[in-house]
C-alpha cells in the first residue's frame, strides 16, 4: 500500500518542486474528499463536520473545504478573517479559545459570528457587554472541561488544571452566571478533552463521557441545545509502524450510544458536531524539502536540507513529542532502491533543527528529494518561520489534476 501511494504521488512532487521550488508543502484534495466521504459512511451522517482551521488555515484550502464541511472553527480573529476571505458565511463559524480579547469579540459578534464558545464567566461577561452595546442576542455553547479522559491520547485537557472551559465540578457555581446574562442565547455545550488518539475503544468511551456530561448539565438547567460539539481526537499514523484509527470499529462501538441519546425528546433536535482537524487533512499533505549537502560525521552519514525546523516544528519533535520519533518519510522517486541509515537536519544554526535521526531510506546525495509524510496540519502553522530569515516555503494545492501555488501571505 505504501509503495502504490508512493508511486501515485511521486511524479506530481517532482513536478511541485520543479515547478515551485522547494522547501514546500504539498496537499492533495482528493484524500481530503476521500477522508470526508469515509467519516460520512461510518458515521451514517450522525454528525456534522467542523474544520478547526488551527491545524491548516491556508486561504485556498480553507475556500476549498467550504463546500463539503459545514462548519469552521476558529481560534483567533485572524482565522475569523481567514474564514470569511475564504467565502464562509460568519454564522457558519464558531470561536474556540481562552484568550480572546476585548477587541476580538467585539469583531466576531459585530460580524456575525454563528456561535462564540465559552470558556469562562470573565469572557461571557464580556460579550454580554459587547452584545448589548451593538443591540443583539449572540448565541453562545459553553465549553466544558470534563473530569477524565480514557488512556490513549495525545495532549490531553481533562482531570487536570487547564486553561480551557468550565471545569465540570465548578459548572453548579459558574453556569447559572453564565445563563442570567440578558445578552447572551446559550444554544449548546462543547468538549474538546483530548486528542491524537487512534484507539477506537478510548474514542468511543471519551464520547460517552461527552453523552452523560451533555444530560447531565442539560437536565440540570433545562437546556434544549440546539447544537452539542464532540472535540474528536481522531489521531493519524505519524511514524512507520504506527497502526492507523479503525474508524468503523469506532462507529460500531458508538452509534447505539448516539441514536439513544438522540431519542431522547430533550436532545432530538440537536445537531450534533464533530470538530477535527489532523483527521481530515493531515495525511493528505506532505512536506517537500532538497538536500542542499551531504557529509559524514563521526561515523554518521548527515543530510542538510533546505527545510527544517523552521518549516516543520512538528517534525523535528518539538511539537507535543516527549520522545523523538521520525515522521514517516520517503525519497521521491527510489521506490524499491536499498535503504541505509541517515540522518536529515535543516538550515538553521541550531543543533535542534532535526527532520530525522537514524532514518532508513535509499541513499541519499545531494540534490535528493526527500518527502516526509502526515504533514497536510500542524506543519508550518506551528513552526518557527522567522529563525534566521529564510523565505517561507510554498504551499502547492492539487486539485481537479493540476498542481497550484496557494502559498500565503505572511
Amino acid at each position: 500500500m505504501i509503495a502504490f501511494r508512493q508511486a501515485a504521488v511521486d511524479p506530481w512532487l517532482e513536478r511541485a518542486a520543479a515547478r515551485f521550488g522547494t522547501p514546500g508543502f504539498v496537499y492533495f484534495t482528493p484524500d481530503i474528499a476521500a477522508r470526508n466521504d469515509r467519516l460520512r459512511a461510518a458515521f451514517g451522517g450522525r454528525f456534522a463536520l467542523s474544520f478547526a482551521a488551527k491545524s491548516n488555515p491556508n486561504p485556498a484550502l480553507l475556500t476549498w473545504l467550504k463546500e463539503g464541511v459545514e462548519c469552521l472553527d476558529v481560534s483567533s480573529i485572524g482565522e475569523f478573517r481567514l474564514g470569511i476571505e475564504a467565502g464562509w458565511h460568519p454564522a457558519r463559524l464558531s470561536f474556540t479559545g481562552p484568550g480572546k480579547r476585548d477587541f476580538e469579540l467585539a469583531e466576531a459578534i459585530a460580524g456575525g459570528i454563528g456561535e462564540l464558545v465559552i470558556e469562562s464567566v470573565r469572557e461571557a461577561v464580556a460579550a454580554d457587554a459587547i452584545a448589548r452595546g451593538l443591540g443583539r442576542i449572540q448565541d453562545v455553547m459553553i465549553r466544558i472541561a470534563p473530569p477524565r479522559v480514557p488512556k490513549g491520547f495525545g495532549d490531553q485537557m481533562a482531570g487536570r488544571p487547564c486553561a480551557f472551559g468550565i471545569d465540570l465540578e465548578d459548572a453548579a457555581d459558574q453556569l447559572p452566571r453564565i445563563l442570567a446574562l440578558a445578552n447572551l442565547r446559550v444554544v449548546g455545550l462543547h468538549i474538546y478533552s483530548g486528542t491524537q488518539c487512534r484507539k477506537a475503544e478510548a474514542i468511543a468511551e471519551n464520547y460517552r463521557i461527552f453523552l452523560g456530561i451533555f444530560r447531565e448539565i442539560c437536565a440540570s438547567y433545562d437546556l434544549n441545545p440546539r447544537r452539542l460539539i464532540f472535540g474528536s481526537g481522531l489521531g493519524i499514523p505519524y511514524h512507520d509502524g504506527d497502526a492507523p484509527l479503525d474508524l468503523e470499529a469506532l462507529a460500531a462501538d458508538i452509534l447505539p450510544d448516539l441514536d439513544a441519546f438522540r431519542a431522547e425528546p430533550r436532545f432530538a433536535a440537536a445537531r450534533l458536531v464533530l470538530e477535527l482537524g489532523r483527521y481530515l487533512v493531515g495525511e493528505a499533505g506532505y512536506f517537500l524539502t532538497r538536500v542542499v549537502s551531504v557529509k559524514a560525521s563521526r561515523g554518521s552519514r548527515i543530510a542538510i536540507c533546505d527545510g527544517g525546523m523552521n518549516n516543520h516544528l512538528p517534525a523535528s519533535g518539538h511539537f507535543g513529542m516527549v520522545i523523538h520519533r521520525n515522521y514517516a518519510m520517503h525519497k521521491v522517486g527510489a521506490a524499491g532502491e536499498p535503504t541505509e541509515k541517515v540522518d536529515l537536519v535543516g538550515p538553521l544554526c541550531t543543533s535542534i533543527d532535526r527532520l530525522a535521526s537514524g532514518v532508513m531510506l535509499p541513499r541519499i546525495e545531494e540534490g535528493d528529494l526527500v518527502a516526509v509524510h502526515a504533514s497536510g496540519a500542524y506543519g508550518l502553522t506551528a513552526s518557527p518561520l522567522h529563525f534566521i530569515s529564510h523565505q517561507p516555503p510554498r504551499e502547492i494545492l492539487f486539485d481537479g489534476g493540476d498542481l497550484r501555488d496557494v502559498t500565503r501571505i505572511l
